[in-house]
């Protein structure tokens, strides 16, 4: 692949055929992974390509399809365990939480599970809450667990490859949302985990907004418009929730004074108010030319009506008109 533009599902399936191509002990299994369109072009013809004992469909059985995973690991694979609705990721919680994020911990570093937990963002469309959450700021809360969201091309193919090379437990959440963004990729070199930290994708002095996934989308899309009113964003993608570094952003809010935090969750205990704090713990509250502004879901279930949808996300219409309010 040399500077070839690529969506986002494509730049994931690249990551794939990457990791099954040059790493034998790397394996797949979930639901719907043979489907055409189950898990979008993200895994189209996998499983023709390498096999259905690599490429593994499996029933409903989110709970033991992961906890069979992080036992692979833990004897030598390196499995990626694909969740394609993470609201159902819920069922695997023992095996995510008590065992995969401990067992580092429990042995004496003796011991780590290589897994990859794959979890896919759906939302909008009318499908209602069960099929709509994030939970990032869930997994983002647990020691033990890396945790990345890629927004760029090139960020969701390069972190799936650095993800599953890892020796420690990596929940990985894409965003359906994002399938169809395009970019041009250089050839793939591989990365540490820990290389993935926030970065600042938008230069600007006048505010800095923060988003990961989707919510870095919109934080540029609101950067645009309010950028013809003269009003220049910096907008930083923080790419890696745990561990979380908030050097950049720290420096970001030293510079513009003014702080958007965007989160495609909800506003209660969501990863926004981690966002907030470490800022408050780092910069003086004497820096701030206004109060930050929090901009998440509202505090209700997703709905399963069109229109009720459009006032339940976050848009960049609204979201310009509350930071120019703020601004005054």
């Amino acid at each position: 692949m040399n500077n070839k533009k690529i969506s986002y599902a494509e730049a994931i399936l690249s990551a794939y055929e990457y990791l099954l191509d040059k790493y034998p002990e790397v394996f797949v299994i979930g639901q719907g992974l043979w489907s055409p369109w189950y898990v979008g072009n993200s895994m189209k013809d996998l499983d023709k390509k390498y096999g259905t004992d690599r490429i593994i469909d499996t029933p409903l059985s989110e709970s033991a399809v992961t906890g069979m995973a992080v036992g692979a690991s833990l004897c030598g694979s390196k499995p990626i365990v694909v969740h394609p609705r993470i609201d159902f990721m819920l069922y695997a919680m023992d095996a995510v939480a008590n065992q995969a994020a401990k067992w580092s911990h429990m042995t004496g570093n003796q011991a780590s599970p290589s897994v990859t937990f794959r979890g896919i963002i759906n939302r909008g469309g009318e499908q209602g809450a069960q099929h709509s959450q994030s939970l990032h700021s869930w997994f983002a809360h647990l020691p033990g667990l890396r945790v990345l969201m890629p927004f760029s091309v090139e960020d969701a193919r390069d972190m799936l490859i650095s993800a599953t090379l890892s020796k420690d437990p990596v929940i990985y959440i894409d965003d359906r949302w994002l399938y169809e963004s395009k970019e041009d990729l250089k050839e793939i070199k591989e990365k540490r985990v820990s290389e993935f930290k926030p970065k600042v994708i938008k230069n600007g002095q006048d505010l800095t907004i923060v988003g990961s996934s989707f919510s870095t989308k919109l934080a540029l899309d609101i950067s645009e418009e309010l950028e013809k009113d003269g009003i220049r964003a910096e907008v930083i993608d923080i790419r890696a929730l745990n561990p979380f570094d908030p050097e950049v952003l720290i420096n970001s809010i030293k510079k513009t004074r003014r702080l958007v935090s965007i989160d495609g969750s909800w506003k209660n205990v969501g990863f926004s108010a981690e966002i907030l704090s470490s800022v408050y713990e780092n910069v003086s509250p004497d820096v701030f030319l206004s109060k930050p502004l929090r901009f998440s879901l509202a505090e209700s279930p997703a709905p399963t009506s069109i229109a009720l949808e459009k006032i339940y996300y976050p848009s960049v219409k609204d979201s310009v008109l509350k930071i120019k309010k703020n601004l005054i």
